[in-house]
């Protein structure tokens, strides 16, 4: 219906789409550039990049926000009040500005809200313990000195440095350190602290959809060539026609008993008292959700017996064998990424760096090999929220259904996908650089999240005591035994009978 419709959403989420890939591809870029390696200074630049990933850090840290609480949100105002109109037939009639207007008022009222956490939040909280040990020792004028014969270029190379000598390991016996640990208190800039406000904010959602996500994602994608279509005789096409058919008509009564409840409801809500409102307009919305998840889930189904009847000359056998081998793929990266957890990021100290080692003895022969890893390994946990958020949104009724698929996803699950993209963007990259620590030590992202949000007043306590990384492989864990006991989604047939009988009862009541 949106077709030709709504082109500043649009806009919105395909820069969306490319800023949370620019996000999470950004960390393999700083990992190739170095930036953070000491010779980079001048002394040995043959690994550095150059690029200055500070600027290209703090424009993704803007810019997140930016999506996340202002455009995604006015867009979803917008377009919602344009297909309310529309549906009222006053889409043109007098006030032609009305849709600008209200979506204007909502998205003051968001952007208040927010403001004031951010202000507070930072006014507050922007501080940072950064625990150091004290070191003493000799002045370096004690020390031997050295000369470097210039080079007929005038350029510096580390093979002018002369070997060590006695002098210089007296030097660094004389030098004592402290047992005890120090700590320097820093006061972090707006851009980091906003990283890390995002991150934390985010690592709710990705704990929970990413976990599920890990698990279900294999699962399906195994499950779509183990389910893949096959030819039916008469007897089967007769049963599945009749099936399909009777939930249609199951289906069709529900709407026509939602409209009625709805149309009865707006009557009765003037009488009501704020909390039987509100009681009834949660019943009344997880109502219409259940509806719209059986009639995603017969459209579904729908497909499957086109593809074994009147498309199934036309169906690609070639897909259900991809379906098969990407899911095999998706259940090692899984596996890997779970034994990455146990392994490296809990253990302290880590029992093994497991695919850092991996990443690392790519720079023996290959660094690109290492770069790509890390890319594929970060990118993977993005699309298992995607995964896990539909996923969980199809097995419970806390929220609406947003599926993706070519020529039938609507504006509005546009923006809800890209909003939770965006907010899991963060909090992967930030997971990813505490996992490979050791691979992407010269990074400025792990200067960002594993030095000054590690130890930032209050939201470092999360990450210092690894809160979210056992929330997501708790999840998991629990996810793998639910699908393991019910690994395909519920045809809907039971569920929309039960469902226009419900309807019946309150409609007649």
């Amino acid at each position: 219906d949106d077709k030709n419709d709504a082109y500043i959403p649009k806009l919105v989420v395909l820069l969306g789409f490319v800023l949370a890939g620019g996000t999470v591809f950004l960390l393999p870029l700083d990992v190739a550039n170095n930036s953070n390696f000491a010779g980079c200074e001048g002394f040995n630049t043959a690994v550095c990049g150059g690029l200055n990933m500070v600027l290209f850090w703090d424009i993704i840290y803007w810019l997140i926000p930016a999506w996340v609480f202002i455009l995604i949100p006015f867009c979803i105002f917008y377009y919602e009040a344009d297909d309310g109109m529309l549906m009222a037939g006053t889409r043109i009639g007098a006030k032609p500005k009305s849709k600008l207007k209200e979506a204007l008022c909502y998205e003051t009222f968001v952007v208040v809200i927010f403001g004031l956490i951010f202000a507070l939040t930072y006014l507050f909280l922007n501080s940072t313990s950064i625990p150091v040990r004290d070191w003493t020792g000799p002045d370096f004028a004690a020390g031997p000195i050295y000369s470097i014969t210039e080079e007929y270029n005038s350029t510096f190379s580390s093979s002018q440095l002369a070997n060590m000598q006695a002098g210089d390991v007296a030097i660094l016996n004389a030098n004592t350190v402290n047992p005890e640990m120090s700590t320097i208190e820093l006061s972090i800039n707006a851009a980091t602290f906003y990283a890390g406000l995002m991150a934390w904010m985010g690592w709710f959602l990705f704990a929970c959809f990413g976990g599920i996500g890990m698990a279900a994602l294999p699962l399906d994608l195994i499950l779509a060539f183990v389910n893949r279509p096959h030819h039916m005789d008469a007897v089967e096409f007769a049963e599945a026609q009749r099936s399909l058919r009777d939930r249609v008509n199951e289906l069709v009564n529900v709407g026509e008993l939602l409209k009625i409840e709805q149309e009865e409801n707006a009557q009765k809500y003037d009488k009501m008292g704020w909390r039987e409102k509100r009681k009834a307009m949660v019943e009344e919305k997880k109502t219409w959700i259940k509806f719209k998840q059986a009639v995603y889930l017969m459209e579904e189904d729908a497909e499957e017996f086109a593809n074994c009847t009147e498309n199934y000359r036309n169906y690609n056998p070639l897909i259900p064998i991809f379906s098969l081998l990407g899911g095999i793929v998706a259940l090692i990266i899984s596996l890997c990424w779970v034994l990455q957890i146990i392994l490296y990021m809990l253990p302290n100290p880590p029992v093994t760096p497991f695919l850092n080692q991996y990443f690392r003895w790519f720079e023996t022969w290959f660094n690109l090999f290492g770069v790509l890893s890390v890319a594929i390994f970060t990118f993977y946990l993005l699309i298992c929220a995607v995964k896990g958020c539909f996923k969980f949104g199809l097995r419970f009724l806390f929220f609406q259904v947003h599926p993706m698929k070519l020529n039938k996803t609507y504006m509005s699950s546009f923006l809800f996908n890209i909003g939770l993209v965006l907010l899991c963007a963060l909090p992967v990259v930030q997971f990813s650089a505490s996992a490979f620590q050791a691979y992407a030590r010269y990074t400025t992202v792990n200067q960002t999240f594993n030095v000054q949000l590690y130890y930032l007043k209050f939201f470092g306590w999360f990450w210092r005591s690894k809160v979210f990384e056992y929330a997501l492989l708790a999840i998991l864990l629990l996810t793998c035994i639910y699908l393991g006991c019910k690994p395909r989604d519920s045809s809907g047939g039971k569920d929309s009978i039960s469902l226009r009988d419900r309807l019946r009862e309150r409609v007649s009541g």
